[in-house]
This record gives C-alpha cells, sequence and structure tokens, in this order.
C-alpha cells in the first residue's frame, strides 16, 4: 500500500460586505484541510478518476431523464477520487469532529462512514432518508437536522445532514461536505419532494454569516508530501491568490454538465493542434487528473508522442519529448488560460506515490473513456486547479478562472 500523503492548507472564510464577487484581503475565520491519497494499486489512481467520471456522467443523464435510480433517489457520486481534499468539521452541540471529504461535485452533507454520528440536544432526525453511493452501490442514510461547525465565528443551525452506518471504503474519511451545485440536492431524499436542499454555502449566505453564496478555490503546485498549498474561501475572493482579472463562464446548457458546475471550453496543443473542439464539461476538486473525450486524448498521444505506462495508467515522455512539449490551451468565456509543458507533468518526486518509476516523467492528462458529444467531453480536474483560481458562484450560475502566481511555474 502506497503512503497517505498529507497537504495542510487554508479553509477560509469571506465576512466583509461588498459588491459581487466579494474581495478578501484578510480572511478572518481558518480552518485546515488535508490532501489524502486513497491508492490500493499501481493504476488506482487513474480508474478511480474513470469511474468517478461515468458515476457523474449517470446521476447527470438520469436527472435530465427525470429517472430516479432503484432505490428511489438519484445517487450522488462523491467517493470515487483517488485524491481528496478533507476538513474536520464538528457536528452537533457540543460538537463532534469528523473528517469531512470536500467535494464541488455533489452537494449533500454527511457523516457515519469512519466515526459513529453522535446525537446531542441539537439532533434531530427527519422522517427522510438520504441516498449516497460508492463504487456503484447506494447506500441510503438517515436524514438528520444538526448544528454544523466549520471554523470559530462559523456554525450554522439545522443544516441537513446524512447519517449512514456500515459504510466502508473511505480511509480515514468519516464523510463529505458537499459544495456542488443546489440543484444535485434535488431527489437525494426519500420520499422525494421535488425540492432542493440547502447546503452548507446556502445556508451560511441565507443567515447572512457570507456576503455571497460562492466559494473560491486556490491550490497551489506541490512536490512534497506535506506543505500549505492551498484555500477555500466561503462568500468571496482572496485577490493574493490570483493575478489578473477573473473570467466568469456562465454554466453550459449542454446535459449533463449543467447539473455540476459545468462550462464549455476549446483545447488546443500548441498553437496549431485541436485537440478538443468547444464543447461541454466540468470543474471538479474530486477529480485529480485532466480527463478529456476518447478521440481527444488519441490526439493529444498523437501530438505529444506520449506511450501508455501500462503501470500507473498514464502516458509516459522521455526527457528529449518534454523538452519539445507544447503547452495546451484552454479557451472559455472569451479567454485563453495556457497550460505549460511544466503544468502537463505529475511531479517527478511524488512518482513513487502513484506506483510510478523514480525519475520518469507522468503526464496527467488522461482518457475519460467515451467519444465527444456526450455532454460532458471534459473534467478539469486538480492537477488543472493547482494551477488557475477558481470560483463556484451559486448565486449567479456561473464559474470563475483565473491565472495565478504559480501559472507558470517550474515546479514539477
Amino acid at each position: 500500500m502506497f503512503p497517505t500523503a498529507l497537504l495542510t492548507a487554508f479553509l477560509l472564510l469571506a465576512v466583509s460586505v461588498a459588491a459581487n464577487p466579494i474581495v478578501v484581503r484578510k480572511p478572518s475565520v481558518s480552518l485546515s484541510f488535508a490532501r489524502h491519497l486513497n491508492i490500493t494499486g499501481s493504476r488506482d489512481l487513474v480508474a478511480k478518476d474513470q469511474a468517478r467520471a461515468k458515476n457523474l456522467v449517470a446521476i447527470g443523464k438520469a436527472k435530465q431523464s427525470g429517472i430516479l435510480s432503484r432505490a428511489g433517489v438519484v445517487s450522488v457520486g462523491v467517493t470515487n477520487v483517488g485524491v481528496s481534499y478533507h476538513a474536520t468539521v464538528g457536528v452537533g452541540s457540543p460538537p463532534t469532529n469528523y473528517n469531512l471529504l470536500i467535494d464541488t461535485g455533489s452537494s449533500n452533507t454527511w457523516v457515519g462512514a469512519g466515526k459513529t454520528y453522535v446525537r446531542t440536544n441539537t439532533s434531530i432526525q427527519t422522517h427522510n432518508n438520504m441516498s449516497v453511493t460508492y463504487d456503484h452501490k447506494s447506500f441510503s442514510c438517515t436524514e438528520f437536522t444538526d448544528t454544523v461547525t466549520i471554523g470559530p465565528g462559523l456554525v450554522i443551525p439545522g443544516q441537513s445532514i446524512g447519517v449512514a452506518s456500515n459504510f466502508t471504503g473511505f480511509s480515514g474519511l468519516d464523510g463529505v461536505l458537499g459544495i456542488g451545485p443546489t440543484d444535485l440536492t434535488v431527489g437525494t431524499l426519500s420520499p422525494d419532494t421535488g425540492s432542493s436542499v440547502p447546503t452548507v454555502t446556502d445556508n451560511l449566505f441565507s443567515s447572512g454569516t457570507i456576503p455571497s453564496n460562492l466559494v473560491s478555490v486556490s491550490f497551489e503546485p506541490t512536490t512534497t508530501e506535506s506543505e500549505v498549498n492551498g484555500e477555500l474561501t466561503f462568500g468571496g475572493t482572496d485577490s493574493e491568490k490570483y493575478t489578473g482579472a477573473i473570467t466568469f463562464i456562465p454554466i453550459t446548457s449542454a446535459s449533463p454538465a449543467s447539473h455540476y458546475w459545468g462550462i464549455d471550453e476549446s483545447i488546443w496543443y500548441g498553437a496549431s493542434t485541436s485537440i478538443l473542439s468547444t464543447t461541454a464539461g466540468i470543474v471538479d476538486t474530486g477529480t485529480t487528473f485532466i480527463l478529456i473525450a476518447t478521440d481527444a486524448f488519441d490526439r493529444y498521444t498523437s501530438a505529444t508522442g506520449a506511450v501508455l505506462d501500462a503501470t500507473t495508467g498514464l502516458l509516459t515522455i522521455t526527457p528529449a519529448q518534454f523538452a519539445n512539449l507544447q503547452s495546451l490551451f484552454f479557451t472559455t468565456g472569451g479567454t485563453t488560460f495556457e497550460l505549460t509543458a511544466n503544468a502537463q507533468i505529475w511531479p517527478r518526486a511524488l512518482n513513487t506515490l502513484i506506483g510510478g518509476t523514480s525519475g520518469k516523467i507522468y503526464l496527467i492528462v488522461n482518457d475519460i473513456r467515451t467519444s465527444t458529444g456526450q455532454g460532458l467531453d471534459f473534467i478539469n480536474g486538480y492537477t488543472f486547479l493547482e494551477r488557475f483560481y477558481s470560483v463556484y458562484d451559486t448565486e449567479n450560475h456561473r464559474v470563475g478562472l483565473a491565472t495565478t502566481p504559480f501559472t507558470t511555474a517550474t515546479t514539477n
């Protein structure tokens, strides 16, 4: 089994009132969160990304067609992740602390995967069940409302949470803190009322705790197992974490990407090689790599001269090919974002964590396992987001992207 990597970062809250989006220069509330490698085999990291993509597509299509799962609710695909970020969140009064996965691909909050839920005088059981999934298996949680404490001064009374029992597959994690679009919660309760369930972000906003209904994410590339490398900001954006202007992109109209933080974008390799024509996909903190449609992946493979490594499931290139590797250009919302050659490779110092060979060069672009035209043809995962600042704006139905001081860093 490969070692677990812990990367400490900050969870920060915007509390000042200003124009949307709120700009935060001195956030006043912080909560650390860590990176977790959930790997059980050399190809496991890629397989988990591809399984997650398949699950997200299936859920989105079910919502589009109005078809519910066999359990009577639409399951929330949140757990097929190889690299995840998780925070210590308190539930109840006095609070019991749970280690929860932070996920932009789901919107329900639930506990019980590891530590048992502890009832207090703020715990109120409803008459509903909540659905979650792991490895394509559906598990039903009991819904409670309870006080959720995310940090000092950041307390949410009456938050809907699911309480699971006998839930396996979460090594070191107790559940999920969902920060995806609110509409993802529709159909997750049984009996189904057809209404959404307010997320943690919704309730922070409606209570006036935060000035805007959005969440911003900042990562930094890293080559070590333990390094402060990120910030999650509720209610605003932190101007110290990005450069230039934020480009806001409306949520795509194409389903199933439209059910998530979905955008339309095109991808080019170098100045003249089209990898992916303008199409719909998603931005997702729960996916490790950049996944693109199979035909686009084939074009990328051909353009780079890379070969598939049987051990890791990643593309690999020689040092000479790396010297000639061109940038990838992602165009969305009228702005082009450059992913440099260095940003396209897995950190070589961490090769052994994914079952790779020390010193070998692995690429972080992989196959989503479906052809273009499916309505979710790419996922800009963590390895994209560590180079770009991202904003998830529920209030205005849009995603924001901006460059950072690390966009062109030669970290890897």
